[in-house]
C-alpha cells in the first residue's frame, strides 16, 4: 500500500504540473490525490508517525494535519478578502494616480519598488493583480507593457520572500514555527533587495528600455478615461493595509497563531466597510460589500492548498519525506563544504529553489518542512531562511513558476516562450545575486537570529 500512496502522489503531481496542456484545473488532481493517499494509508493499515517520529493513531494524525492546514487556509481567506475589499473600493487607485512619468527607465524603477513593498504588505499574487491593473493605465501598448509586468513579477516574488504575509510559503514557515518575523526580515531583506535590484538595473540598460512610453491612441473613446473616485477609497486602503500589518504585531504581543490576528483584522476592516456607505439609497451598495469581496476570492486556490498540503502530510506521516531527506544528505552531506560558506545543505535548498520554477513552491516547502525536523533545525535556522528565499524567488525563472507569474500570464496573455527568452535569465541573475548576499551576510547576522528565535514564543508546535 505504501507504493500506492507514493504512486498516487506522483500521478497527481504530474497532473498539477501539466495543468495547462491537460486543460485541467490543478485543484482537481490535488483534491483527488490527497483523498487517495490517505485512503491507501487507512486501507493498508500503514503505521503513521507524528512530527516527533513516534507512532500515533491515524485519527490523531489526521486531526493534527487538518488543523495545521486549516490555520494556513483561514489566514489566506482573511488576507484575500481584505485585499478584495480594498480593490472594490478603488483603494489602490490612490497609488496609481500618483505616477505621472512617461520615461521607460524611470517607470521601471518606479514599478520595481512598488511591487517589492506592496507584495510584502499584501502578497505576491494580490500585488501582481494590482500592478497589472496599474500598468494597463500607464503603459497602453501591450508589447511594451509586458516587460514592466514581467519585472513586476520578479520584484513581487522577491518582496514576498522577506515578509511573513508576502507569500504562501513564508506564511507556512511562520505558522509552522520555522521562522520568526524579526528573524525573517533580518535574514532576507537585503538578499531580496538584491534579487529585485539586479534584474531591474540590467533591464534598464537594455535597448528596449530607451525613450518614452508610447501614448494611448487618442482616437479610442476610452483613452484617458478615469474611473470616478469611490467614497471611502483612501479610508479602505489605510484600514486594509493597517489590518494586514497588524497581524504580525498581534502574534508578537499575544503569542497566538497568526490566523487569530487575521480574524480580528478582517472583522475590523469588514466593520469599517459596512459604514462607508451608510446611505441605504446608495446605488449598487452591494458591489462594495464584504459579501461581494468574499465571492471574488480564489476559492479554487484555497482548495488547491488544502489538497496539496494534506497529500504532502500523508507522505510526512509515513516518514517518506524523512527518508528522502536522508537520501539527499547522502548525495550532498549537510556539513560538507563545497565552496567558502557553502555547505551541502545550502546546495540542496538552492536546488529546491530552482525546482520551484517548474514545480509549485507550496508543496516543495511543505515537503521540506516534513523532511527536516525541528529538533535538529530549530526556529530561525539558516535552512528555513534560505528555503524561504529560494522557494519564493526561484519561481520567477518561468512564468508558470509562481502564483504571481500565473496571474500575470492569465491577465495579459504573456507567452511562455517569450518570457523564457526575455526574462528567465534576468530572474536567474537576481536569484543568484540574492543567494550570494544571503550566504555572505549570514555569519554576521546569525547571532542576532539566535536571539530573535529565543524571544519568539511557539504557537503550538509545527508540522
Amino acid at each position: 500500500m505504501l507504493f500506492s500512496v507514493i504512486l498516487s502522489f506522483i500521478i497527481g503531481y504530474v497532473a498539477i504540473v501539466f495543468e495547462h496542456p491537460l486543460k485541467l484545473d490543478k485543484t482537481v488532481p490535488a483534491l483527488i490525490m490527497a483523498a487517495l493517499c490517505w485512503a491507501f494509508v487507512s486501507l493498508g493499515h500503514l503505521e503513521v508517525f507524528d512530527h516527533h517520529g513516534h507512532e500515533a493513531a491515524l485519527d490523531n494524525i489526521l486531526l493534527h494535519h487538518i488543523g495545521k492546514t486549516a490555520e494556513i487556509l483561514i489566514f489566506l481567506i482573511g488576507a484575500m478578502t481584505i485585499v478584495e475589499l480594498i480593490d472594490l473600493h478603488g483603494g489602490f487607485g490612490a497609488i496609481t494616480d500618483r505616477i505621472k512619468t512617461t520615461k521607460k527607465s524611470t517607470m521601471l524603477w518606479m514599478v520595481m519598488p512598488l511591487a517589492f513593498f506592496l507584495s510584502a504588505t499584501l502578497d505576491n499574487l494580490a500585488c501582481t493583480i494590482v500592478v497589472v491593473s496599474l500598468l494597463r493605465k500607464l503603459v497602453p501598448v501591450k508589447e511594451e507593457r509586458i516587460y514592466f509586468i514581467s519585472l513586476g513579477v520578479i520584484a513581487a516574488n522577491a518582496g514576498g520572500a522577506w515578509s511573513p504575509i508576502g507569500d504562501v510559503t513564508t506564511t507556512m514557515l511562520w505558522i509552522g514555527n520555522r521562522i520568526s518575523v524579526s528573524g525573517l526580515v533580518l535574514a532576507l531583506l537585503l538578499p531580496s533587495i538584491a534579487c529585485a535590484i539586479i534584474p531591474t538595473a540590467v533591464m534598464a540598460a537594455m535597448p528596449y528600455m530607451k525613450g518614452n512610453i508610447t501614448p494611448a491612441d487618442t482616437s479610442d473613446i476610452h483613452a484617458g478615461e478615469k474611473n470616478p473616485k469611490i467614497k471611502g477609497a483612501d479610508t479602505m486602503l489605510i484600514a486594509g493595509l493597517a489590518g494586514l500589518v497588524f497581524v504580525p504585531i498581534f502574534k508578537t504581543v499575544t503569542h497566538l497563531p497568526p490566523y487569530v490576528g487575521m480574524m480580528l483584522s478582517l472583522g475590523v476592516v469588514w466593520l469599517i466597510s459596512e459604514y462607508l456607505h451608510p446611505d441605504e439609497e446608495f446605488e449598487d451598495k452591494h458591489k462594495y460589500s464584504a459579501h461581494h469581496a468574499l465571492s471574488r476570492i480564489e476559492m479554487s486556490s484555497i482548495l488547491f492548498f488544502l489538497g496539496i498540503l494534506m497529500a504532502v502530510a500523508s507522505l510526512e506521516s509515513l516518514n517518506v519525506l524523512k527518508d528522502l531527506a536522508e537520501a539527499m544528505n547522502g548525495v550532498f552531506p549537510s556539513d560538507k563544504q563545497y565552496l567558502p560558506g557553502v555547505v551541502g545543505l545550502d546546495l540542496v535548498v538552492a536546488i529546491l529553489g530552482l525546482g520551484s520554477a517548474l514545480i509549485d513552491n507550496v508543496p516543495l516547502v511543505a515537503a521540506a518542512m516534513g523532511m527536516y525536523s525541528t529538533e535538529e533545525y530549530v526556529m530561525d535556522h539558516k535552512l528555513w531562511h534560505f528555503l524561504a528565499y529560494s522557494a519564493g524567488t526561484g519561481g520567477s525563472m518561468l512564468i508558470i513558476g509562481s502564483a504571481a507569474g500565473v496571474a500575470a500570464m492569465g491577465m495579459e496573455k504573456i507567452d511562455f516562450m517569450w518570457y523564457m527568452k526575455k526574462m528567465a535569465w534576468l530572474a536567474l541573475l537576481g536569484f543568484f545575486a540574492g543567494a550570494i548576499v544571503f550566504l555572505l551576510m549570514h555569519p554576521f547576522v546569525e547571532p542576532y537570529l539566535i536571539d530573535a528565535a529565543s524571544h519568539a514564543a511557539p504557537t503550538g508546535g509545527g508540522h
